[in-house]
């Protein structure tokens, strides 16, 4: 399958999850409340750092030696052997410590129910291999079936949360979609693969980089997941609920872009390894046009126009869910570039020692400014702490890039983008000024943006991945000439 239509149904399935989102997480807000939705977003984020541990960095190690196996169904066989005994060793370990941990501290006894509900994400989690079929490129098959469960949950949201009372069944329902991914992904994976058991000799080689690639990932946790245990912790469940919908609303947008980077992992990988190296700039200079192109208008109108958005996404009651939104949109730009550099860059070139520093100055950043900030300033200090630690990731990566490539550049080409988007801002305040009703002038500011992007990116900046990207739909949907 080639590396267009990968990023076709990785865009494609991204683009249709968020829009499961839009469509639940608004009526979700809604019903249940701002402490009700805080308290499932609170224990969401305890059962996300306990996967953490029990994935460890199999998500990124299996993708690579998944995909370095070529077809090789002997090697596949093994490997993926090998990679799921040691992940299911972790996995076992760590539900015995999560238990152990609802027992034991004081501030998880309120939450009981629902955490051990959270238990079977950390089980089924294990079944999912979702890093075989990155590995195999199998992005088809992953784009049907996340689609087929996740509308199965859309309905079960509709059909069964109706009350304040009900976010109960809400956690469980979202629970149910990680079993099915399980369920379903195990049963499919043997149509490529045979699990064996294997020797603690074989599966010990990987035990270093797993935790190595894990240690990463859980550090880097600390400025992501863990403001918001951090923030329950410290503030309560209503602040945890203005800042998880503020940042639900970042984290929707830039997942569109994060399609594209899981894509071009692999297959940078891949090039790395036969060293074309024309082949790895040319895509690379690609991904920086693709997120200059996106991230400028999302950043623009979306801090225009927070407050309609946040009412959109949450309605009444998530007022203060405006300035923290407002301090963390600019992070599209920050993180897509972090993502560039690092997991197209660092991750495939085999820098793992760079990376693990990056993630270490990121926990850094976290934990002193969680101690120094949130206490006193809530949900907007969760927002700054964010910003802080991923603009000082980003900056570290960038250093150690600059380092192994000199001739990777794309600094004149965001300032050009930037500039270009200016105007719109112009532009929304024009619109303010002349309609007074505050819905109309909202749509009318996001139908001009389309247009105004359309003629930047064609004409001012002539942004190649966007321009070939329309011309490529016009083609597609234009009908084909008659004999």
């Amino acid at each position: 399958m080639g590396l267009k239509k990968n990023i076709l149904y990785s865009g494609f399935l991204t683009t249709s999850l968020y829009i499961f989102q839009f469509i639940t997480y608004p009526y979700v807000a809604r019903v249940l409340g701002v402490t009700n939705i805080g308290i499932c977003n609170y224990v969401q984020s305890i059962v996300q750092y306990f996967c953490l541990f029990s994935m460890l960095g199999i998500s990124t190690l299996g993708v690579r030696e998944i995909a370095k196996c070529n077809g090789d169904k002997l090697k596949l066989n093994q490997t993926f052997s090998q990679l799921f005994s040691l992940n299911a060793l972790f996995t076992a370990i760590v539900l015995v410590l999560y238990i152990l941990s609802i027992e034991t501290i004081p501030n998880f006894s309120q939450y009981r129910n629902l955490l051990y509900i959270g238990a079977t994400q950390i089980f089924f989690g294990t079944f999912t291999v979702e890093w075989l079929f990155r590995g195999l490129e199998e992005f088809k098959y992953i784009t049907i079936r996340t689609l087929f469960v996740r509308l199965a949950y859309v309905i079960s949201i509709f059909v069964f949360v109706r009350t304040c009372d009900d976010y109960t069944k809400y956690f469980l329902i979202y629970s149910a979609m990680i079993i099915a991914n399980g369920v379903i992904n195990w049963s499919y994976g043997k149509r490529f693969v045979r699990f064996t058991f294997q020797p603690l000799s074989l599966i010990r080689p990987y035990v270093k980089p797993l935790i190595f690639l894990g240690s990463q990932l859980i550090l880097t946790s600390l400025y992501t997941t863990f403001n918001t245990v951090y923030l329950g912790m410290t503030c309560g469940d209503t602040q945890v609920g203005y800042y998880t919908t503020a940042t639900k609303i970042e984290n929707i947008i830039l997942a569109l872009y994060s399609s594209f980077t899981l894509v071009m992992m692999p297959r940078i990988s891949s090039l790395m390894q036969s060293e074309q190296q024309e082949d790895i700039k040319r895509l690379l200079q690609n991904s920086f046009n693709l997120l200059f192109a996106f991230v400028f208008p999302c950043i623009f109108f979306s801090e225009y126009y927070a407050n309609e958005l946040v009412y959109l996404v949450a309605g009444n009651g998530y007022e203060g869910a405006v300035l923290p939104m407002r301090l963390v949109m600019p992070l599209m730009l920050i993180v897509g570039l972090e993502q560039i550099l690092i997991v197209q860059i660092l991750m495939p070139s085999r820098s793992d020692k760079q990376v693990f520093v990056n993630s270490i100055i990121g926990a850094t950043c976290s934990i002193l400014l969680n101690v120094l900030l949130v206490s006193k300033l809530e949900s907007v200090g969760s927002s700054i702490v964010w910003f802080v630690s991923e603009l000082a990731v980003m900056t570290t990566a960038l250093y150690f890039v600059k380092q192994k490539y000199h001739d990777i550049a794309f600094f004149a080409n965001l300032v050009k983008h930037l500039f270009s988007f200016i105007p719109m801002l112009l532009i929304y305040f024009f619109i303010s000024k002349t309609i007074e009703d505050t819905w109309i002038g909202f749509s009318l500011g996001f139908i001009l943006t389309l247009m105004y992007c359309h003629l930047t990116l064609s004409y001012i900046v002539k942004n190649n991945v966007y321009i070939t990207s329309i011309k490529s739909c016009l083609l597609y949907t234009s009908p084909s000439p008659r004999d």
